[in-house]
């Protein structure tokens, strides 16, 4: 029997998973480390949520394996459930139920439940204890799931698109003043999302997900580093993109372009030479400017 890596929360190998004729899940690995914030950056219909569900025991593997915290969420959904804090997108919430009665509601389930966080979170995110849930904007609401999947200090946060629809405001309060205080007390989080300068802010891993692949995947410092962002200068105007080796993507008009490479710059440089280009800048990209390189790439 093959014993549970202790260094990890995920640990992805091979996933595959279809809908009808759409491979949403294409041979998925994934190994996100204890005590880290793991960002899982992907457009809409890239395969996050279907990963997600995955890791929750909601959806069965069709091939390939999961495990969370060691155990497959689907043969053992006590022992990893017991350990996982989820919002979800939706925000699936009664409705009917006042906040407090949804705080009591729900530490009716958790031995663990910690009841002096639970009001400390409410009075930090000024939840009126006698409002109904479904007088919350959305953002409240948001706020609401994230104190019920906190407050009985889950071992693993999971946040499908937390900051989806929300003001800036209530994004900095979820993924700054929250996420990194679960990190710092050693527990991990991993959180979904398309908004890329989220993820740049705070995460300390990601993976880069496109059409059920995970194309990218890494320490946030490495990947910035391994990527670089060269301006290209032709000695005649260019009347459509050149093919220049070893570049993810390049954009620009006449005389001046600018690629974006992965770990291939002196292929580049080289290339760009031989259709007549010098370099004329040289930076490093931004989180965004990488994933728009690779979404490039993936659809040539």
């Amino acid at each position: 029997m093959n014993m549970p890596n202790e260094s990890s929360a995920v640990e992805v190998s091979g996933l595959s998973r279809r809908f009808g004729d759409k491979l949403a899940l294409n041979q998925v690995s994934l190994n996100v480390r204890r005590g880290r914030v793991f960002g899982l950056v992907g457009a809409n219909g890239a395969g996050k949520t279907t990963l997600i569900k995955h890791l929750l025991g909601r959806l069965k593997a069709e091939s390939g394996t999961v495990r969370v915290f060691g155990f497959d969420p689907v043969i053992d959904p006590v022992a990893v459930l017991s350990r996982i804090g989820y919002l979800s997108e939706n925000r699936d919430l009664p409705g009917w139920m006042r906040v407090d009665e949804l705080i009591r509601y729900t530490a009716a389930f958790y031995p663990q439940w910690d009841s002096g966080y639970a009001e400390e979170l409410r009075k930090q995110f000024a939840l009126e204890p006698r409002t109904k849930i479904k007088s919350l904007s959305r953002g409240e609401k948001a706020k609401a799931g994230l104190l019920i999947a906190l407050a009985y200090r889950p071992d693993l946060l999971l946040l499908d698109e937390p900051s989806s629809g929300l003001d800036p405001v209530v994004r900095r309060d979820i993924l700054e003043a929250i996420i990194r205080t679960v990190a710092d007390e050693g527990r991990t989080v991993l959180f979904s999302s398309h908004l890329l300068e989220e993820v740049e802010r705070v995460a300390d891993d990601l993976a880069m997900m496109f059409d059920g692949r995970i194309v990218l995947a890494g320490a946030l410092d490495d990947v910035r580093e391994k990527h670089c962002r060269l301006v290209f200068r032709f000695d005649s105007p260019q009347l459509s993109a050149p093919k220049v080796p070893g570049v993810l993507s390049i954009t620009g008009q006449g005389l001046e372009w600018t690629a974006v490479c992965n770990g291939r710059r002196a292929e580049a440089t080289a290339g760009a030479a031989k259709l007549g280009a010098r370099l004329v800048s040289e930076d490093s990209p931004s989180l965004d400017d990488i994933f728009v390189a690779w979404a490039g790439a993936k659809s040539e």
